[in-house]
């Protein structure tokens, strides 16, 4: 991994064939990514993210799946009237992978002012 911030990388194709990041890397690359958290098993990081109403909510949603699509990278996700949460996981290594925590950078990007 090189020193780039999060939001300056681009997914990279992962159809498997490698190991899910080790504990101390997804724990300091999670530092990156403020209000995500790491499932106890270390295979999914997760977000809640709340708004005020439903087109906010949708907007959101919207603009998650562009960011899906663009890095070719796609997330779980509940949704509801004010809230969407949020799980990334690379299934294709069953873990955590250095795109999971692009794409939560890249999530946060959304909402930051």
């Amino acid at each position: 991994m090189t020193d780039s911030t999060l939001l300056e990388k681009k997914c990279q194709p992962c159809e498997g064939g490698m190991e899910p990041l080790k504990p101390d890397v997804s724990k300091t690359l999670l530092e990156q990514v403020p209000g995500w958290t790491i499932s106890d098993d270390g295979t999914t990081m997760t977000r809640r993210f709340e708004f005020k109403g439903f087109y906010k909510t949708m907007a959101f949603i919207n603009a998650l799946a562009w960011i899906a699509n663009r890095e070719n990278h796609h997330p779980d996700f509940e949704a509801g009237y004010n809230y969407c949460v949020v799980h990334f996981t690379t299934h294709a290594i069953g873990g955590l992978s250095e795109n999971d925590f692009i794409c939560a950078a890249h999530t946060n990007a959304l909402i930051e002012e």
